[in-house]
C-alpha cells in the first residue's frame, strides 16, 4: 500500500485516526483467534481477576443487556464462566475458564505486538514521550483499566 504524505495534523484528527489504527490491530488479533474485538476486550479485562457484571458494565461502557449478550456468547464458547459471588449470593461474577485464560494470553500478546508496531517508526525517546503524553490523557480522563500494562521485562515487539 502506498503511503500518503501529508503535513502535520491536529490533536483531534491524530487521536481519531490513531484510534482507527489501534482498533484495526486489535480486531485483526481477535479475528485470527475466532473472537470479536469485544470478546477480546472482555478476556483482557478478566485476565487479572473475575469481576461482577456491574463492574464489567462500567469498565466496558456497555449497557447491561449488551454485556449479558457478550458474556452469554463468550460463555457458550467455553472462554468464561459465571459464578455466584461468595459475598453476595444475588450477584454474579464472571471469570476466565482455563481455555479462556490461555486464549486471553495469546490474544493479549499478539495485540500488544501489533499495537507496538504502529509506533515502529519512532525512536526510543519519541516512544517514551508519546507514552507519557497519552498516559496523561488517559489518567486525566480516568479511563478504565481495560488493557493491562505488559509484564515488566516482556518484549512486546517479539513473539
Amino acid at each position: 500500500m502506498a503511503k500518503h504524505v501529508e503535513g502535520p495534523i491536529g490533536i483531534v484528527p491524530a487521536l481519531v485516526r490513531s484510534t482507527f489504527l489501534v482498533n484495526g490491530a486489535y480486531a485483526d488479533a481477535a479475528r485470527e483467534r475466532g473472537l470479536t474485538p469485544q470478546q477480546g476486550q472482555l478476556l483482557c479485562v478478566l485476565m487479572p481477576q473475575p469481576f461482577g457484571m456491574g463492574e464489567l458494565s462500567a469498565m466496558l461502557g456497555l449497557a447491561k443487556s449488551s454485556l449479558t449478550g457478550l458474556v452469554d456468547r463468550t460463555e457458550r464458547n467455553g472462554l468464561v464462566r459465571r459464578a455466584q459471588d461468595a459475598r453476595d449470593t444475588r450477584a454474579v461474577r464472571v471469570a476466565l475458564t482455563h481455555e479462556g485464560a490461555v486464549l486471553a494470553e495469546e490474544f493479549y500478546a499478539d495485540a500488544c505486538r501489533r499495537i507496538d508496531e504502529l509506533a515502529g517508526g519512532l525512536d526510543a525517546a519519541e516512544r517514551e514521550t508519546l507514552a507519557a503524553l497519552l498516559g496523561r490523557v488517559v489518567a486525566d480522563n480516568e479511563a478504565p483499566v481495560v488493557f493491562r500494562e505488559p509484564a515488566e521485562g516482556a518484549v512486546v515487539g517479539e513473539g
